[in-house]
């Protein structure tokens, strides 16, 4: 039709008479006029006399300007989340829904919408830490030199129990075969591994590790509080030591670690080391 439309435009232009035009190409005389008056701003090299929407103008029981004015003005000026703007709105004597918040800020891009390509991750709750094991906490250091590269770290949280590996990047694949040697060197088993939510530790990384793996809750710091001590403790104590190359990094991460586990006494473990927590128990 938009092709046919423009047709019937061009007869015109050519100096037919609307009427001729209706005989020949079978519409009315008003719709020609009303497509010679679309065509005319599309200019002469168009194809088509593009077909309008038949969606409504407005609805009976669409929102008044005044609470639609009032939703943007509450979001723009504190910033909350649409329960709080439609709380703070209802203050303020404007009745309306909740839902009818949510649409007008997502209408007019006032929302942080959720990207359609990231995968959500399972609300797994965290365990108990009764045995080492329980939950081992897993993160990423970042050392920025002239050449940037990462450092895993890795931390039970019963028996404080650690280990770390330089890497120069860090992907699933890298987290992959940083796991690989993690299982070769600690003395038990892993029950569940929690992370945040970085893209090292992504849903590929979750269904390929073959682990119980749980993702740290959002705005909860928290809940790595015991590794985020260790990345301190280890950057204090040996890697800030060193300003050299990935490789003189790893070699002192060997000589730390085993100092760290068999002979670094811990105030939060009663003056005992990690491997004398793993043997007691």
């Amino acid at each position: 039709m938009p092709r046919v439309r423009m047709d019937a435009v061009k007869l015109v232009r050519q100096g037919w008479s609307y009427r001729k035009v209706a005989r020949h190409t079978g519409f009315s005389i008003g719709a020609l006029a009303s497509w010679v008056k679309k065509a005319e701003p599309l200019g002469h090299n168009s194809l088509w006399v593009p077909t309008e929407s038949s969606r409504p103008k407005s609805h009976p029981k669409a929102l008044s300007q005044e609470t639609v004015r009032a939703i943007i003005e509450e979001r723009l000026r504190t910033k909350r989340c649409a329960e709080v703007v439609h709380q703070q709105v209802l203050d303020r004597g404007v009745r309306v829904s909740l839902s009818s918040v949510k649409r007008t800020l997502q209408r007019h891009h006032l929302l942080k919408e959720r990207s359609p390509w990231k995968r959500r991750h399972d609300p797994t709750p965290r365990p108990e830490v009764r045995k080492p094991g329980d939950l081992v906490q897993i993160d990423t250091i970042h050392i920025v030199l002239p050449r940037r590269f990462y450092v895993y770290t890795l931390l039970d949280v019963y028996s404080r129990w650690a280990h770390a590996a330089v890497s120069e990047r860090i992907t699933t694949h890298d987290t992959l075969r940083f796991m690989r040697d993690v299982k070769g060197c600690i003395p038990f088993g892993i029950i569940m591994l929690q992370s945040d939510h970085g893209s090292e530790f992504s849903t590929y990384f979750t269904e390929h590790s073959k682990l119980n793996h749980r993702h740290s809750r959002v705005r909860r710091p928290n809940d790595n509080a015991h590794l985020e001590l260790f990345n301190r403790t280890v950057q204090e104590e040996c890697l800030d030591m060193v300003k050299a190359d990935a490789y003189h990094y790893q070699a002192a991460l060997n000589e730390y670690l085993p100092y760290y586990n068999n002979e670094r006494k811990h105030l939060s473990l009663n003056f005992k080391t990690p491997m004398e927590v793993f043997r007691s128990y």
